[in-house]
């Protein structure tokens, strides 16, 4: 392999100029990528591009999978036929970020746009986002999550009712039933996210720029992944954490940092062959050029607390099985 030296800029696309209330995958993204190209540059590195969940984190997302659908670009599903040009009004003011403002504006417009497509869209349209869903595997949990989460005003899911936070094959088809449209509009989002993320890649890449995404390691404990997959982490029989992830004290901080991830349960994913993680890193390779890996001591060794503590001084590391994943992997 010939390796060269490159040099580029960190910006996630949330923090570009431009309507809607926040940076999005429009013509604001397109022109920072001409800045990129016509100053010499070939990388573009991005924060995660998952959904954010309370404090607006990248590093704490709903899903390892799904895309922040207030990433997506309104102009385009104005052009689309999803949207009137009269519908993009009372935008957020461009001076400040408002995510609260923002929610409300973007996610109220995706909603009307949703179901303009599903009454009026071509059948090629359809077919094109019917592909889409058929082809995510973790598409409909993630949307069934998202619409019993707006259903419990927000709750986390080990507080909803216990079928549904068990998982209860009964109770997750009625609910994904009465849900139908909600989930439409979740879906209709994924879809919109990933075909502008792709244009826009395609745009950059067209111009010799390559997009470096970061995937952490670990994941939020309120998200769809460890609803779906409780298995895959150490909770205990009620579904709440055992143990969680965070960083000795050190230089920074006397008491460490006690990040309160879920601690992935590596004898469970071993027994899969790591099909999981396998999923995740096929995935963050389509979405990006090269992928850097979030805390990449965690997959050697990570630092163990128990949920209880306040703080992560009395933690310990524990061994990841990193030669088997990386060979696996």
């Amino acid at each position: 392999m010939v390796r060269q030296r490159k040099s580029g800029i960190l910006l996630h696309p949330s923090s570009l100029p431009g309507s809607g209330g926040i940076g999005s995958f429009g013509e604001e993204a397109r022109r920072f990528v001409d800045f990129l190209h016509k100053s010499g540059q070939s990388l573009w590195q991005i924060l995660p591009l998952g959904p954010t969940a309370y404090g607006n984190s990248p590093y704490s997302c709903y899903s390892a999978f799904a895309g922040n659908p207030l990433l997506i670009n309104l102009e385009a599903v104005v052009d689309d036929g999803d949207l009137l040009p009269t519908d993009l009004k009372s935008e957020p003011s461009p001076e400040r970020v408002d995510y609260g403002e923002t929610e409300l504006y973007k996610l109220g417009l995706l909603k009307e746009a949703a179901a303009r497509f599903f009454a009026e869209a071509s059948l090629k349209r359809k077919e094109e986002f019917w592909h889409f869903c058929n082809t995510a595997f973790w598409l409909h949990d993630y949307a069934l999550f998202m619409a019993l989460k707006e259903q419990y005003k927000g709750d986390s899911w080990k507080d909803w009712p216990d079928p549904l936070s068990n998982r209860e094959p009964e109770a997750l088809a009625s609910w994904g039933e009465r849900l139908g449209p909600v989930i439409g509009e979740q879906k209709y989002q994924q879809w919109q996210f990933a075909r502008q993320w792709k244009k826009l890649k395609g745009y950059a890449n067209v111009l010799g720029i390559s997009i470096v995404g970061d995937l952490p390691i670990f994941v939020a404990y309120d998200s769809a992944g460890v609803w779906a997959n409780p298995d895959l982490f150490h909770l205990d029989e009620k579904g709440v954490p055992i143990v969680v992830a965070g960083v000795p004290p050190d230089y920074f901080s006397a008491t460490g940092q006690l990040w309160g991830n879920p601690v992935y349960n590596w004898d469970a994913l071993g027994r899969t062959r790591y099909v999981w993680w396998i999923k995740r890193m096929e995935h963050n390779l389509r979405l990006y050029d090269m992928v850097r890996l979030d805390h990449f001591r965690g997959f050697v060794g990570y630092w163990e607390v128990a949920a209880s503590e306040r703080t992560a001084i009395n933690g310990k590391w524990v061994e990841a099985p990193a030669v088997d994943f990386f060979n696996t992997l």
